[in-house]
């Protein structure tokens, strides 16, 4: 299984009574493959978010305190 849980809600029931997209819940419901996608791309923009703030106010700190 990994270190996640299984994306898939369907599990092991059998194709005959898995319901179809939108007719228990609402459509447009993501993929597994999605979410797993999804799970990768999050974690890359928050460092990449968080880098981008780190510099600013590196900028900003040696743009208001002088360096004599």
């Amino acid at each position: 299984m990994g270190i996640f849980t299984d994306l898939n809600l369907n599990g092991r029931a059998p194709v005959r009574v898995q319901p179809k997209i939108g007719e228990w819940g609402p459509r447009g419901v993501p993929s597994t493959r999605a979410k797993k996608v999804q799970r990768i791309i999050a974690p890359i923009v928050f460092v990449l978010v968080l880098a981008g703030l780190a510099a600013l106010f590196y900028f900003f700190y040696r743009i208001l305190i002088p360096q004599g």
